[in-house]
């Protein structure tokens, strides 16, 4: 395995990038990184409380910071929030720095899973379906844009979604399709799915 190896998951909010990179990353010997989680540590608060006191522009300029210091890095597998390809930088950032899998859920799934999920911000509305479906408008060409690969992730377990990307990666030359198979995780529920 290359260390110098980078993969990013892009993708709409609860679509299970984090879930799929961690266990990803632990299979593949690499670093994983959450975008989420590590603007959340920069700025000493959750991205729901920052949101309401700074706003969505003030929370993208730094997350464009974060995509920038993280897609630097060789060798790491990278789960980035839903809304991270709104920007063309972090969008050529994520495309020319690292192998780019955009995990495609529709949003009628994504509601199922979601329906009853308080922390992320953009779904907090009278009618978080409706909401997830202009989401998913706006955004589905820039996750097609962004990305190498597009899997559709509407598989309900962690391990498919894992076989399907390393598949893809190994067609690619990218990993040794002889490699020892990581532990299998179970499957993907909707506490999981906090990409």
């Amino acid at each position: 395995m290359s260390a110098a190896l980078s993969i990013s998951l892009v993708g709409m909010p609860g679509c299970g990038k984090s879930t799929v990179g961690r266990h990803l990353a632990r299979q593949l010997g690499l670093r994983f990184a959450d975008t989420d989680a590590e603007i959340e540590q920069r700025i000493g608060m959750t991205i729901r409380d920052y949101f309401a006191a700074h706003g969505e522009d003030a929370f993208r300029a730094i997350e464009q910071e974060v995509i920038e210091a993280l897609t630097a890095e060789a060798g790491c597998v990278l789960a980035t929030g839903g809304g991270a390809v709104l920007r063309p930088s972090n969008r050529d950032a994520l495309h020319s720095r690292s192998h780019v899998f955009y995990l495609r859920h529709t949003p009628e799934e994504l509601h199922r899973r979601l329906r009853h999920d308080t922390h992320r911000p953009l779904l907090q509305v009278a009618d978080p379906l409706r909401r997830l479906r202009e989401l998913f408008r706006e955004r589905d060409p820039l996750y097609r844009r962004t990305a190498h690969y597009v899997v559709e992730a509407a598989r309900p377990s962690v391990p498919a979604l894992i076989g399907m990307v390393l598949m893809q990666l190994e067609l690619a030359g990218l990993v040794d399709a002889s490699r020892e198979p990581g532990p299998h995780p179970g499957p993907l529920g909707a506490g999981d799915a906090a990409a």
